[in-house]
């Protein structure tokens, strides 16, 4: 099941206080960037934080971490109850904390020309 527009937008609105927070869609899911950074998914209406050490802090702190797979064959990434999405304080500070701890993406070889 295809995650919905509104979602995500709901999700964006919500942690705009993490900095420059977008959505990209991914083959009918979203990846969340902060400041260029994916730190975060978007999947079946879900919401997926990628699992870094500041992030666990910041998740344990609020109660229990949860863990799931976004998608079939993926790696384990953070999943955060709907219950959370309204602490819109709480949710930018994840997804700073996250976005810091995270690498910047390596920059993409220039096309050939043709």
């Amino acid at each position: 099941m295809a995650s919905q527009q509104s979602t995500v937008d709901f999700l964006l609105d919500q942690m705009a206080g993490a900095g420059d927070v977008s959505a990209k869609k991914m083959f009918g899911e979203y990846g969340l960037y902060c400041d260029s950074k994916m730190f975060a998914v978007v999947a079946d209406d879900q919401l997926y934080i990628k699992p870094t050490d500041a992030g666990r802090t910041w998740i344990c702190a609020q109660g229990a971490l949860q863990e799931a797979p976004p998608y079939p064959q993926a790696k384990p990434y953070f999943l955060i109850d709907g219950g959370l999405w309204d602490e819109r304080d709480w949710l930018s500070q994840l997804a700073r904390r996250t976005a810091d701890a995270l690498p910047f993406p390596k920059p993409k070889p220039p096309k050939p020309k043709k």
